[in-house]
């Protein structure tokens, strides 16, 4: 008995000796004051921008407000049992999202909360949400295109990897539909898409998603959405969650897509934030800092070079304006920020033309850079065409009685060719069967087409090719060029098209 209590002994001894106290500093700050999603805590001399504070009941919250005496934070959920004099710790971590390929075809919450009742993410890497952008010698030029499928903005305005490309216009003219169909045209290629839906109706979030599915985009598309009925805290967050994600796949050498759907929110819940937090309001009662909101954001949208990487992200966006107004504050801000912009009309889209873009005021800064060899070829006299129809056009709104002939020649081909750049959501068309269609419209094949059947011409003209004439289309593809021998190939199948298939 007593040689059992002595190795009993001697066992605690050994393994008193062998315990080390590990000791964890952690600050408690006390809530002082609570209201409207802001709380105001004393006590947390060490707290960071950005750091996630933790509430009773394990609700989190970020630390925005760094004052003398006291800390405002926005509490990232449901506030109504957090009361004065509650505890609150310091993580010491600042707010970070899951990254990696886990999160394909998911639908998350700016902190990387599953919303789509599929389980866990299984995610096994964080990122901050925030991160200095590439500087200058990490970058390299813009030169690969992304394929949208949207005729008018491959052929007119480019998208390259690694641009930031502005969408703004008017509600319901179709912004978000120009995103969609952009990430569903990706679907046969390389390029991984990010969807950040920002103060949306669960409705609209919910048929996006549905989109993506019945069009086969949701495997290569991961959803951020911080819907309407959200705190404006979860609204500020959401596009720099989606950007992080987005980072993680540019840093591994792949090309990423962001589409920001919309920053006129994200503008008004910062707006909201800030005024709660008592920061002073300027111009439209935006506070001062509301410019570096979304450049911080939108510089982040690289094309590394090699030693980098050589991945890219793309930055899709969007503005809404009230009345056409892109002089207004956020619009003029975030238009001085990116590459371009694509600004669409609600006057284009009530008369039928869609997408409703308008071409004299928008513009792709990388231009045709970003352009296969086909594709630029057939481009630079489609512009010229554009150009010269629509200063022509306005003069013909008086009618084309006193005009001559040239000129009503050129109005009509600028109209079948306005006719050609119409396009139906949900139908991207390859990069070929663009070029293809774009050099009869340029080489004034369509002139003695009627305008009103301009549309069936193209549609049979296209199976016409897929079905006899293969070789052409494939061509294109492999090459990216419209070679001599190719060229030569597509004129006879237009005019075999035309004597024998087609009748006006």
């Amino acid at each position: 008995m007593a040689n059992k209590e002595e190795l009993l002994i001697e066992e605690i001894k050994k393994r008193l000796e062998r315990f080390t106290p590990s000791v964890r500093v952690t600050e408690i700050g006390t809530v002082i004051q609570i209201g409207d999603g802001v709380a105001r805590i004393s006590g947390l001399p060490s707290a960071k921008y950005n750091e996630l504070l933790e509430f009773p009941g394990n609700v989190m919250g970020i630390a925005l407000n760094l004052e003398e005496e006291e800390v405002a934070a926005i509490i990232l959920g449901d506030d109504s049992h957090i009361k004065e004099g509650d505890e609150v710790h310091a993580t010491g971590r600042v707010a970070e999202v899951p990254v990696g390929e886990e999160l394909m075809g998911r639908v998350i919450d700016p902190l990387g909360r599953p919303l789509d009742g599929k389980g866990e993410l299984g995610a096994r890497k964080a990122r901050p949400l925030e991160r200095l952008a590439p500087n200058v010698v990490m970058r390299r030029p813009v030169t690969t295109p992304v394929q949208t499928g949207i005729k008018a903005v491959d052929s007119m305005i480019p998208i390259g990897r690694g641009q930031r490309e502005l969408i703004i216009g008017d509600r319901s003219t179709g912004k978000s539909a120009l995103a969609i169909d952009t990430i569903i045209n990706q679907k046969e290629s390389d390029l991984i898409c990010i969807y950040v839906a920002i103060g949306q109706k669960a409705s609209k979030v919910a048929q996006v998603i549905s989109y993506f599915e019945n069009h086969g985009a949701l495997a290569h598309t991961i959803i951020v959405s911080a819907g309407a009925a959200d705190s404006a805290a979860l609204q500020y967050l959401a596009p720099y969650a989606g950007c992080a994600i987005g980072e993680e796949f540019m840093e591994q050498g792949k090309d990423a897509l962001v589409v920001y759907d919309d920053l006129t929110r994200h503008a008004w819940a910062y707006r909201q934030i800030s005024l709660l937090l008592r920061r002073p309001p300027g111009r439209e009662a935006y506070p001062g800092d509301i410019f570096y909101l979304h450049s911080r954001l939108l510089e982040r949208a690289a094309r590394l070079s090699e030693e980098y990487g050589g991945g890219s992200l793309t930055a899709l966006p969007i503005i809404e304006t009230q009345a056409g107004d892109i002089s207004a504050y956020i619009p003029t801000n975030v238009i001085s920020i990116t590459d371009g912009q694509i600004y669409l009309e609600t006057d284009l889209f009530n008369a039928g033309i869609r997408p409703a873009i308008n071409v004299g005021l928008s513009v792709s800064r990388v231009g045709s850079s970003a352009q296969t060899k086909a594709m630029k070829k057939v481009a630079g006299r489609l512009k010229l065409d554009m150009a010269q129809y629509q200063e022509l056009a306005a003069f013909a709104q008086f009618g084309t009685a006193e005009l001559d002939k040239a000129t009503r020649a050129q109005i009509e081909h600028g109209q079948r060719i306005t006719e050609v750049l119409k396009q139906p959501q949900f139908v991207p068309m390859p990069m070929a069967q663009q070029v293809a269609i774009f050099y009869a419209a340029i080489h004034d094949y369509l002139d003695d087409i009627p305008t009103a059947k301009v549309a069936q011409f193209e549609r049979q003209f296209l199976d016409f090719l897929l079905s006899a004439h293969p070789e052409i289309l494939s061509s294109i593809e492999k090459t990216n060029d419209l070679i001599p021998q190719t060229e030569e190939l597509l004129k006879s199948a237009i005019e075999e098209f035309k004597k024998v298939h087609f009748t006006t």
